[in-house]
């Protein structure tokens, strides 16, 4: 048995947004991790872990089929990914984090140090498209593991392999990131707080979560988008804006600061709450085109409701016209039913799967894959 450190393992893949720094490599992401293919007996990964609320999760998937699905406890601990398998087959090997970035939780971490194994490394081949998910608790994978009657807002209820952005990268042999947050939106989050939107972060590799350590990994470095350019993004957004107009007023208890998006007395939406949140639409159209000047890119929104639809149909036409950008496009996605619902009373891996089925065909429609 040998020890490599990730840095120096010229064949592997690392995935999702993350900085240089290789060694040890830090996981920020939903989906984030690494991709290797090994001719071995076995393979273990040395894996250190932090957190004060929110435990790091992780999974393993072996020659494309989900193998196990585990807590990592804290400190630095080494996790045997595979024993006893046929050393004279190659093995393609995938390590993904399973929870979100956690901005509640500034202790939450996740690193991968080094590998072991008896075998060699053997070239994994790039994948031939590059997709960008970027959402709220959906494309995090909220929800799609575990009983429908759970409720607790904790890490267990976090998954990749139920989640729609990872069964359409894999179905397309597609590389892909996913940039989301649970209860997050477009302008603004479900409790009214402007603060938690993800455009405001995009620039950076991670800037939701904080804390000194969080810096120190690079958390808020602006993010080298000429190493990855995605031939296509799926912005799902907009469910948490709808939240905000039915939740009470945010406040900041330190500064005062304040914010509401209202309802009119007859329950239709305010217009200059809704102006604010077209306003942050197309600005977050602009921002997408700046950073990726040839992806394709889909709004698609629907799979816990549909209230903003017409309004996000609009900033998207209007936007095409004004801009002269003909590679945008808005889709919408079937809502969950009591069939399809998962645990915390969001879509569970049948509403993914469908959503996925859907986007899949749409992505292959608009000749990106």
């Amino acid at each position: 048995m040998k020890d490599y450190q990730i840095a120096d393992i010229q064949d592997l893949f690392v995935l999702g947004r993350t900085t240089k720094e290789r060694n040890p490599l830090t996981l920020f992401w939903t989906g984030s991790g690494i991709e290797c293919n090994v001719k071995a007996r076995e393979l273990w990964i040395e894996i250190e872990a932090d957190y004060d609320i929110y435990e790091p999760w992780i999974s393993i998937i072996i020659d494309g089929a989900y193998i196990s699905r585990r807590m990592v406890e804290k400190g630095k601990q080494w996790i045997c990914v595979f024993r006893n398998m046929n050393p004279e087959i190659v093995k393609n090997i995938k390590v993904l984090k399973e929870v979100q970035a956690m901005p509640e939780d500034e202790k939450h971490c996740l690193q991968i140090h080094n590998l072991r194994t008896d075998g060699s490394f053997e070239k994994v081949e790039e994948k031939p498209y590059k997709i960008e998910f970027i959402g709220d608790s959906i494309t995090s994978g909220e929800g799609s593991i575990g009983a429908k009657q759970e409720e607790d807002w904790i890490s267990m209820w976090f998954s990749t392999q139920n989640n729609y952005a990872v069964m359409i990268a894999q179905a397309l042999n597609a590389d892909y990131h996913i940039i989301s947050q649970s209860g997050w939106g477009v302008y603004s989050a479900w409790d009214n707080n402007p603060h938690n939107n993800l455009p405001d972060y995009y620039e950076q590799v991670c800037g939701v979560i904080k804390g000194n350590r969080n810096r120190e990994l690079g958390a808020g470095e602006l993010n080298d988008f000429k190493s990855w350019q995605p031939d296509a993004i799926v912005v799902n957004l907009g469910t948490n804006d709808d939240g905000a107009f039915h939740s009470p007023k945010w406040q900041d208890e330190v500064t005062g600061e304040s914010h509401e998006q209202r309802m009119n007395a007859d329950g239709t939406y305010e217009e200059a709450s809704i102006k604010e949140f077209k306003h942050a639409v197309y600005a977050f159209l602009k921002k997408l085109r700046k950073y990726n000047p040839n992806a394709q890119i889909l709004w698609v929104y629907g799979m816990l409701g549909m209230p903003m639809k017409d309004f996000i149909e609009a900033v998207i036409k209007c936007y095409k016209e004004q801009e002269r950008d003909t590679k945008v496009e808005f889709l919408l996605l079937q809502d969950t039913t009591e069939e399809t619902i998962g645990a915390r009373q969001h879509p569970g891996v049948l509403a993914h799967k469908a959503a996925a089925k859907v986007l899949i065909e749409e992505i292959k429609n608009c000749r990106v894959c």
